[in-house]
């Protein structure tokens, strides 16, 4: 399915008009309606905000992922898969117990402030 397609379904799943759903997110209902048909593609600020806004990956809207939800195993790939963590990665296991728990409950903190 391409992208354009999949945006449609996730505007109709809402009951939205094209109009509704550009005025929402003051985005030119033209230049909308051109991602819908897959003649325009949306730069990368624009695909994260339809994908914030319908609440699914960027991946889905591309299709290059048939769950529109990401799952903790993908935000764990997308996490380890990080170059600007290799450092980290490399301190990580040096770390003491107590270090360890204090950045566990970090991410716990971390996690519920998104949900």
């Amino acid at each position: 399915m391409k992208y354009g397609e999949i945006l449609k379904k996730l505007r109709t799943s809402k009951g939205l008009s094209q109009k509704e759903l550009t005025e929402r997110l003051n985005i030119n209902r033209s230049t909308y309606a051109r991602y819908e048909t897959s003649t325009t593609q949306p730069d990368f600020d624009t695909l994260e905000l339809l994908a914030d806004f319908h609440e699914v990956t960027i991946d889905y809207i591309l299709g290059r992922s048939s769950n529109p939800k990401m799952t903790e195993e993908d935000e764990f790939q997308e996490f380890i898969n990080d170059p600007s963590l290799e450092r980290w990665y490399r301190e990580l296991p040096k770390s003491s117990e107590e270090d360890l728990q204090t950045l566990r409950k970090m991410w716990e903190i971390i996690r519920s402030k998104d949900k």
